[in-house]
């Protein structure tokens, strides 16, 4: 999948992540933008390194991945970093 594909897979799931995961985050919405862009390779490696596939395109699968990747890299921001 292409450069640009993953920054705008990432730009959506980023988007979807702070919806799904709400609060305070201190970096506000570019923060979780690149977490977003993050997440996406995150949910891809994870995706593949358990077997459930990686992101392969901008797709529902490929977006579902995404996400999951960027709350867990936002979990990790709010728990940890923050």
């Amino acid at each position: 999948m292409g450069i640009f594909s993953w920054i705008i897979l990432g730009l959506i799931a980023g988007a979807l992540a702070k919806w799904l995961m709400p609060g305070d985050d201190g970096g506000g919405w570019i923060a979780t933008m690149g977490l977003g862009i993050a997440g996406a390779f995150i949910g891809g490696w994870v995706g593949s390194f358990i077997g459930l596939g990686t992101a392969t395109g901008v797709n529902i699968g490929s977006l579902v991945t995404a996400t999951f990747g960027a709350l867990i890299l936002l979990f990790i921001y709010n728990k940890f970093i923050r």
